[in-house]
């Protein structure tokens, strides 16, 4: 297969921002926090249609440097298919950023896709036949982006080579629909590091080979390597900066505890010109602190 250098995927909103991701731009933050997992705050409100809860979630997380947003209703007691147009309806209302569609359900997505307006990201596509054979078909279709998982019939594979051959096969069933390389962007998965102490490492050396061997653009969800552990957001922020040095150009994040991190990791791989989007970042913060707790002092 032919490796494309600097391949970049394009995902916008026709009356709203356009984001670029690429192995040289600055990494693109994918906001989590609309997903009901692990969250019975927003599980509450979505059950009992509080839209003015997934609004404020939306607006939060671009405010805190969100470049686009995932939008997940996925649980129970609830009708996705109507559900999830909905939310994406309303979270395009508040925010004018880009949205990941995030449903394993092909009939919601479906109905997502009809009313997103622009090309948004789809989450996500298995190795295994039956996801390939539902989700790839309205990828085309509506000229959408979508995540690759290195998972299929036998779940998440516990070998890096296995991981990027799942990613290898989703790319080439892809690109037998004319869902082009720059259109697949693949995420090689974590498991728990208090269940293996190797699920990092193996992430790791997975995201490389793909990146390596695929040339397409990559991204995580990076808390799932700290589920189980003390200090989540210590090991989650160590991971995110290894994850992003390896290739990861748009992780899956807590944006309001990402950022900071994310700045630091571009600044140090040279995607800052002039160091003035660290430094600008900076700026807000303690300005942000001065005004809500009074001056610190010096750094």
């Amino acid at each position: 297969m032919e490796i494309l250098d600097k391949v970049e995927t394009k995902v916008n909103r026709r009356r709203g921002k356009e984001v670029i991701i690429g192995p040289e731009r600055p990494t693109v933050l994918i906001g989590e926090r609309i997903n009901p997992t692990g969250r019975k705050d927003l599980a509450t409100a979505l059950q009992n249609g509080d839209m003015g809860f997934v609004k404020k979630e939306a607006i939060d997380q671009v405010e805190a440097g969100a470049d686009m947003l995932d939008v997940n209703v996925s649980m129970t007691n609830v009708d996705e298919l109507s559900l999830l147009p909905e939310v994406i309806q309303v979270v395009m209302g508040a925010v004018d950023v880009p949205l990941c569609i995030d449903s394993s359900n092909p009939e919601a997505l479906k109905a997502a896709l009809e009313v997103y307006d622009g090309k948004p990201l789809i989450s996500s596509v298995t190795g295994e036949e039956k996801s390939l054979n539902s989700i790839l078909p309205p990828v085309k279709e509506h000229g959408a982006a979508v995540i690759g998982l290195t998972m299929d019939e036998g779940a998440i594979p516990n070998d890096p080579d296995k991981r990027a051959s799942i990613a290898k096969k989703i790319v080439e069933r892809a690109a037998s629909l004319g869902i082009p390389k720059e259109d697949v962007v693949i995420d090689c998965l974590t498991l728990a590091v208090g269940t293996d102490i190797r699920s990092g490492l193996i992430t790791i050396e997975a995201i490389q080979k793909v990146k390596e061997e695929l040339g397409v653009n990559l991204t995580l969800g990076v808390s799932n390597i700290s589920f189980g552990m003390p200090d989540r957001n210590l090991i989650n922020g160590v991971f995110l900066a290894m994850a992003i040095f390896s290739g990861v150009a748009c992780p899956i994040v807590n944006v309001a505890k990402a950022r900071s991190i994310v700045l630091a990791a571009d600044l140090l791989m040279g995607r800052d010109r002039l160091a003035m989007r660290y430094i600008e970042d900076y700026r807000k913060s303690r300005a942000h602190q001065n005004k809500e707790y009074g001056s610190i002092g010096p750094a």
